[in-house]
């Protein structure tokens, strides 16, 4: 959920009128949100100010610096995360500059730092939380209650080892599998490169099975690509050919984890694992 320009117009009136040692008239100026920044589409407003709030003064340079955020904001990892980085690389055009609060950037980090290293990152010091206003009648806060109460929180996918690719198996120990893990989904993998030349990838999803009263199919699936997306290491090597690629992925939902511990190659005509998926559904675990 993010808040509309109207929304943000709207809240102006309560805050607050940042000194940042220029007329923001003047010395900036409201220019289209290019079509690289993909992250800052579809958030309530299509043109933002330039220099923005992380001191970019050209678009070639907001381009380049978002790249690896805009990575990031795709794996989900806050309902927020979008908001809060498109309010410093691409700040909406208004007669102000309206900044993230202090509340929002620490529910940011405190979700998505540990996705930056599981990527070999940490969190920045230029986005040091202690830099923004901890009055949120002043700045852009999260509705972090609302949200919580709107949309049901749903297990974080953990930054692991990349679980080895099996190739050759029966369909028994494929079931035997089955029986200690709780969800089995059929992804189908392949790179994109983006306008700006980045690699990006296409992830289809099919759930196999999910424990009943576990999880609905459809969160299931996204929490699939979202640990695809953290797990990018896993996901780059799953990639390596050139054309499109099936696995099974079978994990474990624990203490709102989810942890993938096998992975087996789906294969076009593989009669072991259509075998095993078939079978499932009448299959008494031991």
């Amino acid at each position: 959920m993010f808040l509309p320009a109207q929304m943000l117009a709207f809240a102006l009136s309560g805050f607050l009128r940042l000194t940042i040692g220029f007329d923001i008239g003047l010395s900036t100026k409201c220019v289209a949100i290019p079509k690289e920044m993909s992250m800052c589409h579809n958030i309530g407003y299509s043109e933002m100010r330039l220099p923005n709030l992380m001191g970019h003064t050209s678009m070639t340079e907001v381009i380049s610096k978002s790249t690896d955020w805009q990575h990031l904001a795709q794996t989900g990892c806050h309902p927020y995360a979008r908001t809060f980085l498109c309010s410093l690389f691409a700040p909406v055009c208004l007669d102000t500059f309206i900044h993230p609060c202090r509340s929002m950037c620490a529910a940011v980090r405190d979700s998505c730092a540990p996705v930056l290293v599981c990527h070999g990152h940490a969190w920045p010091d230029s986005l040091d939380c202690d830099r923004f206003s901890a009055d949120e009648d002043m700045c852009l806060a999260s509705l972090t209650n609302e949200y919580k109460y709107i949309h049901k929180v749903l297990p974080k996918p953990a930054c692991q080892t990349c679980p080895a690719v099996e190739e050759f198996f029966t369909h028994k120990r494929i079931l035997e599998v089955f029986c200690v893990n709780n969800f089995a989904v059929r992804v189908k993998l392949s790179k994109k490169r983006t306008i700006s030349g980045d690699q990006e990838y296409n992830i289809e999803c099919q759930v196999e099975f999910i424990n009943q009263g576990l999880l609905l199919p459809y969160d299931t699936q996204n929490m699939i690509q979202q640990w695809l997306l953290i797990n990018e290491n896993c996901t780059q090597w799953m990639t390596r050919s050139h054309r499109p690629m099936v696995y099974l992925i079978v994990g474990n939902i624990e203490e709102s984890t989810v942890l993938v511990n096998q992975v087996y190659r789906w294969q076009r005509r593989d009669s072991q694992l259509i075998l095993a998926t078939q079978k499932w559904k009448h299959h008494k675990c031991l």
